[in-house]
């Protein structure tokens, strides 16, 4: 099949996005986490993405070794640093090639091979970029009867999707449980959150019996469900993908107690614990896009209030200390 004339394209906050694959089955990957966000704007893309098959990779391009080692769910990786150019290789899998200052990427992919998701991810990083946006590993809720919203930050496992579905439960509307894009709007930050499928642990159903109606008989090896949004808006509200003045950073933590508490933090430390979950410094130093990352957590850090939210036995507690915090 050879390529459309006209890409696929999605509305990333007001930034177009297009992407042009030489079959359907490559594209979906990428539709099936912003396929709402699909757009029919005749308006020429702001980065474009080029995904074709091919029966030979380009696995050794000029430039400088940043990473060569395991990721997570997708195995052995290396990227290469060639200054204006940067280049994703899963040996014997596909690569991507990221043009950051020209506004495109391309993927090339061995013949019927599923799209890895470090590779989307990465490339979709440089997308936003472009625009300066920047994907932040956090949840992000609207206070009730309110439009702007918290960004909870942690490591994967603390417990940023058990604490938001507690607080949704309590008023509180639903962005996104793991991803949120953050841009350095005046006269403070907005962020608005990634439409896709919430995980959903075992655990986190145990504790929180009200979301039993969206989930399935069958768990994955990590012992999790992804729950589509449509699912989850049939017991609380999940929000639209429109940007939001962001009200406070909230880091968190587990009690060591069963306590529930909400104190403030240091505004250095809530930037150390963000950068560190965020930020990758590879064999080369730091990207030209972590920088620009780096340079979107300092601002967000130094603007907003800090907090360091600590969830005991009862997550739904946090809702009365959040609301007291921020008063309208």
């Amino acid at each position: 099949m050879t390529k459309s004339t006209a890409p696929i394209c999605y509305d990333l906050n007001g930034w177009i996005l297009g992407i042009d694959a030489t079959r359907e089955e490559l594209w979906r990957d990428f539709d099936a986490m912003l396929g709402s966000l699909r757009t029919a704007v005749a308006a020429k893309p702001g980065f474009r993405i080029d995904i074709a098959e091919t029966h030979s990779l380009d696995e050794a391009p000029a430039g400088s070794l940043a990473f060569d080692g395991e990721v997570l769910l997708d195995g052995h990786c290396r990227l290469i640093d060639a200054g204006p150019v940067v280049h994703l290789i899963f040996p014997g899998r596909q690569t991507a090639s990221i043009h950051a200052s020209e506004g495109w990427a391309e993927i090339r992919v061995l013949p019927h091979a599923k799209m890895l998701w470090t590779l989307e991810m990465l490339v979709l990083d440089a997308a936003l970029d472009a625009g300066d946006q920047h994907m932040l590993h956090t949840a992000g809720l609207t206070l009730p009867d309110r439009q702007d919203l918290v960004l909870i930050h942690a490591p994967s496992g603390t417990g940023k999707s058990t604490t938001s579905l507690a607080l949704a439960s309590q008023g509180f509307g639903l962005c996104s449980d793991d991803a949120m894009i953050v841009t350095t709007a005046e006269p403070a930050p907005d962020a608005w959150g990634l439409p896709r499928a919430a995980k959903i642990h075992q655990n986190t159903a145990a504790m929180l019996p009200f979301v039993s109606p969206c989930l399935g008989d069958i768990w994955d090896v990590n012992g999790e469900q992804a729950v589509p949004l449509e699912r989850l808006r049939e017991i609380i509200r999940v929000e639209d993908t429109r940007a939001r003045p962001v009200a406070a950073l909230l880091h968190l933590a587990r009690s060591a107690n069963s306590e529930t508490r909400l104190v403030p933090m240091a505004r250095t430390d809530a930037m150390v614990a963000l950068a560190t979950d965020n930020v990758r410094t590879g064999m080369t130093g730091l990207l030209p896009l972590q920088k620009r990352r780096m340079a979107t957590i300092a601002t967000l850090v130094k603007t907003v209030p800090t907090f360091t939210l600590e969830v005991g036995s009862s997550p739904a507690d946090a809702a009365a200390l959040i609301r007291a915090a921020l008063p309208g």
